[in-house]
C-alpha cells in the first residue's frame, strides 16, 4: 500500500518537474523571441529617425568600400564565384527582421555574399527547392508528388530574377550552412546531381565547389527529444511538449496573416495557405486539431533534426569526389570525472544552457530501440545546446563518410575534395550568429579562415585551352 503511494507521489513529482521545465523553457525561447524582433524594430527606427532629423548642409556624395552581389550583381567581381551563407532553424535571410543579420554581419567580409532567407521552419527538402530558385530565379516548384504527400500547394514564391541565374558547372557556388541549414545544401547538391528540378535537364552536383558547415546538423539531435519529439519513430509529438506550444503559436501566427508582419518575420508555411482568408475559422480548428497543415504531414524542420530523421535523409545523400568539404562542430561540456557536464555557466546563452545540462546527460529510453546498430548514450552526450557534437564532424549514420581530423587549419593545405575536413570549436550554438560581440575575437577567426579558405585553397582546376585545340 506505502509503495503504491510512493509511487504515486513519484510520478506526480516529476509531472511537476516536467511542467515547471516546460515552464521555464517557453518563457525563456519567449523572451529571446522578443528580444531579437523587438531589437530589429528599434534598429530599423533608429536609422529612419536619423535619416529624418538628420539635414545635412551640404549634398554628401556617399562612397562605399564594397559592393554587395544583391546590390550591384554585375559589377563586382564577376570572376569569383558568391558565396551563399545558409541560415538554420528559426532563422532568416537578407530582407527579414529589418537591419539585423543572421550570420551578424560576417556577409560584409567578401564582395560577392549572398544570404538567402528560406522558410524558418519548413522541412529540409523544402528549404533546398527554395534555396534553387532563389539562386537561378523562377517560381519555387516543391514538386507535385512531394506536394500531394504532403498536401500543400505545388507551386511557391516567385523570384523575378534569379540572384545568381548564370549559375552551372562553369559559375559554380561555395555554401556556407549554419545548423540546419549544412544539411539543406546537403540535399540541394543531391538534387542536383539527381536532375531533380523540372525543366534543367542539365544540373550536376559540381555545380557545387565547396560546402563549409558551422555547426552542421548532419546525423540529428538528441534535442529534438527533449523538445517533444517521440524517440520511439522520430517524427511524432507528444501531448505536452515545448513544440506543442510552438506548433499552436506558428498555426495561429499564419492564419492571422498579418501583412507587415510577415513581411518582417515568415515561419516560411505560406505554400500550406493556413491563412484566415482561404481557411476560415473551422479550418483553423482543423489545424489546430492536428488534422491538417505541416505538423500533420510532417513536411516540416524537426522530424528531419531527429536522429531517425536524419538518417533516412542520410540514406539518399553522397559525399562527391570533385567537391571540398569542411565542417566546425562546436561544444559546450567536457568530462568531470568521467561524467560530462556543462564546460561553462555563463559561457552558455541563457536559450541554450538548460538543453546542454539535459542533453549532456542523455540516455535513450531502454524500452525503445536504438537508432542505428552500434549505438551508445556516451557518443551524443558533447554537445552545444542544439546539436550532439558528434552530429556536427561529418555525416557518420548509416554509412560513415571520408574524414579528416584538423587541429590546426594549415593541417589540410592542400585540400583534397571528397574528404570531409572536421574541427573542434568551444563554443555553444549561437556564439557565430545573430551576435558579433559575444563572439569576440573567436568570431573573425572562424569566418576569416572560412572565406579564406574559400578563395585561396579552394577552386576546380581547368586544363588550359590552346588556339585551335580542344579538349575531350
Amino acid at each position: 500500500f506505502f509503495w503504491v503511494i510512493e509511487e504515486k507521489m513519484l510520478r506526480l513529482w516529476f509531472n511537476y518537474l516536467h511542467l515547471m521545465e516546460l515552464f521555464v523553457s517557453s518563457l525563456v525561447h519567449l523572451l529571446y523571441g522578443f528580444y531579437i524582433f523587438s531589437s530589429a524594430v528599434a534598429g530599423d527606427l533608429s536609422q529612419v529617425l536619423n535619416e529624418y532629423f538628420q539635414k545635412p548642409n551640404m549634398n554628401v556624395v556617399e562612397v562605399k568600400d564594397k559592393l554587395t552581389l544583391d546590390e550591384n550583381p554585375s559589377k563586382v567581381g564577376d570572376d569569383l564565384p558568391p558565396i551563399v551563407l545558409v541560415h538554420g532553424i528559426f532563422g532568416f535571410g537578407k530582407g527579414r527582421l529589418g537591419g539585423l543579420s543572421y550570420f551578424a554581419g560576417a556577409e560584409k567580409k567578401d564582395e560577392r555574399v549572398l544570404v538567402p532567407d528560406l522558410g524558418s521552419l519548413t522541412s529540409i527538402y523544402d528549404r533546398a527547392r527554395e534555396l534553387f530558385y532563389y539562386l537561378k530565379g523562377g517560381q519555387v516548384d516543391y514538386g507535385e508528388e512531394h506536394s500531394k504527400e504532403c498536401g500543400h500547394s505545388q507551386f511557391g514564391r516567385i523570384y523575378e530574377q534569379g540572384h545568381y541565374s548564370e549559375w552551372d558547372e562553369d559559375h559554380p557556388l561555395h555554401f556556407v550552412g549554419h545548423s540546419a541549414g549544412a544539411q539543406v545544401v546537403r540535399v540541394l547538391q543531391q538534387m542536383l546531381a539527381d536532375k531533380a528540378f523540372k525543366g534543367y535537364e542539365n544540373t550536376s552536383e559540381n555545380w557545387v565547389i565547396s560546402i563549409t558547415s558551422l555547426s552542421g546538423a548532419f546525423n540529428g539531435t538528441t534535442r529534438t527529444y527533449f523538445d517533444g519529439i517521440q524517440p520511439e519513430d522520430g517524427k511524432t509529438l507528444k501531448p505536452i511538449c515545448l513544440l506543442q506550444l510552438c506548433r499552436i503559436g506558428v498555426i495561429l501566427y499564419d492564419w492571422l496573416d498579418i501583412a507587415w508582419l510577415k513581411n518582417y518575420y515568415n515561419f516560411g508555411f505560406d505554400h500550406f495557405n493556413m491563412s484566415w482568408r482561404k481557411i476560415g475559422v473551422w479550418g483553423l480548428v482543423d489545424c489546430l486539431l492536428g488534422n491538417t497543415g505541416p505538423f500533420t504531414s510532417e513536411d516540416w524542420i524537426l522530424p528531419d533534426l531527429s536522429i531517425q530523421g536524419s538518417i533516412k535523409i542520410n540514406y539518399r545523400l553522397q559525399t562527391f569526389p570533385n567537391t571540398y568539404y569542411f565542417s566546425y562542430a562546436t561544444k559546450q561540456t567536457r568530462k568531470i570525472m568521467g561524467v560530462t557536464a556543462p564546460s561553462s555557466i555563463l559561457g552558455v546563452h541563457p536559450l541554450l544552457f538548460i538543453r546542454v545540462l539535459q542533453m549532456s546527460q542523455w540516455t535513450h529510453p531502454s524500452d525503445v530501440s536504438p537508432p542505428y546498430k552500434g549505438y551508445r548514450d556516451e557518443d551524443w552526450q558533447d554537445n552545444d545546446g542544439a546539436l550532439n557534437t558528434i552530429s556536427m564532424t561529418y555525416p557518420r549514420f548509416p554509412i560513415e563518410h571520408p574524414n579528416r581530423f584538423v587541429e590546426k587549419d594549415s593541417d589540410c593545405q592542400p585540400m583534397q575534395p571528397g574528404i570531409w575536413y572536421y574541427k573542434y570549436v568551444e563554443g555553444d550554438h549561437v556564439l557565430f550568429i545573430i551576435n558579433r560581440e559575444r563572439a569576440g575575437v573567436q568570431f573573425d577567426l572562424i569566418y576569416d579562415s572560412i572565406f579564406e579558405r574559400c578563395r585561396k585553397h579552394v577552386f576546380r582546376k581547368k586544363l588550359p585551352t590552346l588556339p585551335n585545340e580542344i579538349h575531350h
